[in-house]
């Protein structure tokens, strides 16, 4: 049977997380209260934030960083996008 949960960041009942993504007291508030549409949702978010601001995940410093931006993506008011990204296909 498929777990779900009320998703903080759909505003709905959706399919939830098979597992913790994240360690620690973060991962468990992201495992009971987000779904996996939700987690991809951040997964390509973070992909923007590592490709924009050319963070490395082997960096302490960036991994909090990254740690600050997913609280704010899913608890917050939302995390911010780079001021330069684009859209691919968009000028």
């Amino acid at each position: 049977m498929t777990r779900t949960v009320q998703c903080v960041k759909l505003g709905k009942e959706a399919e939830g997380l098979d597992r913790p993504p994240y360690p620690g007291e973060l991962g468990k508030r992201i495992f009971e209260n987000v779904s996996k549409e939700a987690w991809q949702g951040w997964l390509a978010h973070q992909t923007i934030l590592i490709n924009e601001y050319r963070l490395s995940p082997i960096n302490p410093e960036h991994r909090r960083f990254l740690e600050t931006e997913m609280e704010k993506y899913f608890f917050g008011g939302g995390a911010d996008t780079p001021e330069a990204f684009r859209p691919e296909g968009e000028t």
